[in-house]
């Protein structure tokens, strides 16, 4: 009897709390009504609107489970983030058209508080109803990532900065909020967040095609609010927002949960490719934000959005450094270390300086020896030289690590790569970190007068050998090595040497001779390169210009560069940024304003091959030479060294009509700008021109992205893993014996051909053709020595 009355009971509560869910669906349905009326009367209904949606939210926080079921909360929710984006949408509207007077911040606050409003109202349901939510997930992160957007408009035009700094302390924290519901919540399963980060910051999809407005296009602004979640992913208008929410989310990582993080890790890759469009390029170098505070939410400082994402992923790598996503980010470390773009390159470099300053000393041991191990196993004579090897690029790389990280990875690195025993110095590395700048001043004491010793010994050494031999690479070493090592340690300032006026200026004048003389194409290519390094370190020791030899050294380059080989030498570029700089310190020779004085009519004339040229780059180097040049000459008629067809003297726009007066004033507007210092502000043309440069940059990733996509493609080879992992290739000895004797002959063969050079009897054109196939035969001696040795 009692287990009937009890089932009674139970149907009769059943029924009064179905009958009471009925009317509290109702109640909501009718309310919802109510608030949409009530928001299409332009606002005026104020009590209304927060009458009808805050009976919302209660009933629904209060019939939490049940009304789940009969009620759809996805709707409610949207219909929500529809009045908002109608109010935000109008706005845009009626901003983007032309204003007269800046926005006050009274008539932004009043715009956005019934935007908050809804915003908060529609928070609080999906922090009760997150599953629900979680199928209209796309429409609701798509009103985030209009507000980010349009905040960034609002910042970037000066007449609306009110309006952008009210949409930062009233609006974003807010959205930001609704995105934080689906991260933090523990009704949301890890798939379901990888689902939203995955449609947030989807693939690293190809940017060349993207249609739609640009953040620089005037039509930008009123373009937000038309984009669909189905769309949201190809609209270019939302790419900088896109990217200012991802940068909040990795500087709020601290507040988000494991799983949530490890998404974000795996979503890095997005970040460095969205930054190569060319409207986020020149966004992120020019924009400042306000940032917020992360426990305050309250407005602290503007920063440039560069800054901003580099601080961000810096907080992301401390929150993640003991849990799963670690993994994530040091592959992502690991895998864009030379990333194509620069912009990308240099957040990557930055990432790993910080970790060199903030590691244990263990691990940061660990990775020294690794990249020193990496650029030694790298290393070739004929690619040290080069700026875009591997080996270079590393030589980069460690040298800003060292340079940023504490001191004793300086010492590491000297004692790694020199060390203290002949088996252990790889001077073809030494002399790519050298040649990339690394801080020899850094070292301790002892490693410092060890190291400058070193260079000034066998840049003399190599001095007083000179003309000797013939010049070639025995495999290991670079001829004239230590002229290199010595002209990129005084470029950087690494070093002093106050004892080689007489011995480096008749080095010049010998290599010049050399060069002019060589015929062979491979001699004449290093006598080249020294040519180029030595007007270097010439430049860098401003007390060689006071010495009487210096006249036979300017003689001696009008010859080569005006009249003599140079002319036909299609490489001859590769000398005329060294000596740009080498004819900037002519300011401090002393000079005749006289037509018929030889020293000023040969400066006159290598002015004017310089400032000819209309490669940008050697324009650049040309004008600055000139106007260091100026600066400090005691010469008087200075447009005897302005050719009449300089680069800087033709119309910009139609490369015609050459002027002097436009010269004059091109160089005048240049060195102002090289003086100056100013802070980048987001005007229109600064923010363009950044475009521009951007679309370029753009072009030559995807160029240098497709030719490594190509060289990845190739045919497997099948391979016998069991015998073939730890099998070496050897070559029969007297293979290895043959080529020893092939070069040791070389060597003999050199020597005798020095003597035979200076034999003036013996017929040139002979000597010549003699020459250019020996030159022949060490190219392919030196290669099969390389196979030999690696075998």
């Amino acid at each position: 009897m009692m287990e009937e009355e009890r089932k009674v009971v139970d149907n009769e509560e059943a029924e009064r709390a179905d009958h009471v869910n009925k009317i509290m669906k109702f109640t909501v349905e009718k309310l919802c009504e109510l608030g949409i009326f009530a928001a299409n009367d332009g606002g005026n209904l104020v009590s209304l609107i927060n009458l009808s949606w805050k009976g919302v939210v209660n009933l629904l926080q209060l019939g939490k489970g049940a009304l789940a079921v009969k009620l759809n909360v996805g709707d409610i929710i949207l219909t929500l983030i529809s009045l908002a984006n109608a109010s935000l949408r109008c706005a845009a509207e009626t901003w983007s058209s032309t204003l007269e007077e800046p926005v006050s911040a009274v008539e932004a606050r009043r715009v956005f508080l019934p935007v908050k409003f809804y915003l908060i109202n529609a928070v609080r349901i999906i922090s009760q109803y997150p599953s629900e939510a979680f199928y209209v997930f796309k429409d609701i992160i798509l009103s985030v990532i209009m507000i980010s957007t349009f905040r960034i408009f609002l910042v970037k035009n000066e007449l609306l900065k009110f309006a952008g700094d009210a949409i930062a302390e009233i609006l974003e924290p807010t959205s930001f909020h609704m995105l934080n519901s689906f991260l933090n919540s523990a009704q949301v399963k890890s798939e379901q967040k990888f689902q939203i980060l995955d449609w947030l910051f989807g693939d690293e999809t190809d940017l060349e095609n993207v249609p739609g407005y640009s953040i620089n296009e005037a039509g930008g602004m009123s373009a937000i609010f038309s984009v669909s979640s189905g769309t949201m992913q190809g609209a270019k208008v939302l790419f900088i927002g896109r990217v200012a929410l991802f940068v909040n989310l990795l500087k709020n990582a601290p507040d988000i949960e494991d799983d949530a993080r490890l998404g974000m890790a795996r979503k890095l890759g997005w970040l460095l490719c969205i930054l190569t469009d060319d409207d986020v390029y020149s966004s992120v170098l020019v924009l400042e934000l306000p940032t917020m505070s992360r426990t305050s939410q309250k407005q602290e400082s503007d920063e440039p959005l560069f800054h901003f994402i580099i601080n961000a992923l810096k907080t992301f790598m401390i929150v993640t450094s003991s849990s799963q996503a670690w993994c994530d980010i040091e592959s992502f470390l690991l895998e864009n270390l030379f990333h194509p773009h620069f912009l990308c390159r240099e957040i990557v470099t930055e990432l790993w300086c910080f970790i060199s300053r903030h590691a244990d000393r263990v691990v940061v041991d660990v990775i020294i020896e690794k990249l020193c191990s990496l650029m030694k196993y790298t290393e070739a004579s004929d690619l040290a030289l080069n700026p875009n090897s591997l080996v270079r690029k590393l030589a980069r790389f460690l040298c800003v690590l060292v340079t940023c990280g504490p001191k004793f990875m300086v010492d590491k690195v000297y004692n790694t790569v020199v060390g203290y025993n002949t088996s252990q110095y790889s001077p073809t590395t030494y002399l790519a970190l050298l040649m990339e700048g690394f801080p020899l001043n850094s070292l301790s004491e002892k490693l410092r007068s060890e190291a400058r010793q070193r260079l000034v010994t066998q840049y003399f050494d190599f001095l007083e050998s000179f003309g000797g031999k013939l010049p070639r690479e025995d495999g290991s070493a670079i001829y004239g090595a230590p002229v290199f090592a010595l002209s990129a340690a005084l470029q950087f300032q690494l070093i002093s040497i106050s004892d080689a006026e007489m011995k480096t200026i008749k080095f010049l004048v010998a290599i010049i001779h050399k060069y002019r003389d060589s015929s062979v194409i491979k001699i004449k290519d290093k006598y080249r390169r020294l040519l180029s390094e030595t007007l270097g370190i010439i430049s860098n020791m401003k007390h060689l210009y006071t010495s009487n030899e210096m006249e036979e050294v300017i003689l001696a380059l009008q010859k080569l560069f005006i009249s003599g080989p140079a002319l036909s030498d299609g490489k001859s570029f590769q000398c005329k940024p060294n000596l740009s700089s080498f004819m900037a310190g002519l300011g401090y020779i002393e000079l005749e304003d006289r037509e018929d004085s030889a020293i000023s009519s040969a400066m006159w004339e290598l002015y004017h091959m310089l400032l000819k040229e209309r490669h940008w780059a050697l324009v650049h180097l040309a004008i600055t030479a000139f106007g260091y040049f100026a600066g400090r000459t005691t010469c008087s008629e200075l447009w005897r060294f302005v050719p009449q067809d300089a680069a800087l003297s033709f119309d910009l726009e139609t490369g015609k009509e050459a002027d002097e007066e436009r010269f004059m004033s091109e160089l005048k507007e240049f060195l102002e700008k090289e003086t100056a210092c100013p802070k980048i502000k987001p005007c229109p043309d600064t923010i363009n021109m950044l475009a521009i440069d951007g679309q370029m940059l753009k072009e030559t990733f995807k160029k240098i992205r497709d030719l490594d996509s190509m060289l990845m493609i190739c045919e497997p080879m099948e391979v016998d893993n069991e015998n073939q992992t730890n099998r070496k290739r050897k070559f029969p000895d007297r293979v290895t014996k043959g080529v020893e004797l092939l070069r040791n002959g070389l060597k003999v063969m050199g020597d005798a051909l020095s003597e035979w050079q200076h034999n003036q009897f013996d017929s040139t054109d002979i000597r010549d053709k003699f020459l250019t196939h020996f030159s022949h035969l060490e190219d392919v001696v030196t290669h099969l020595v390389s196979l030999a040795d690696s075998g």
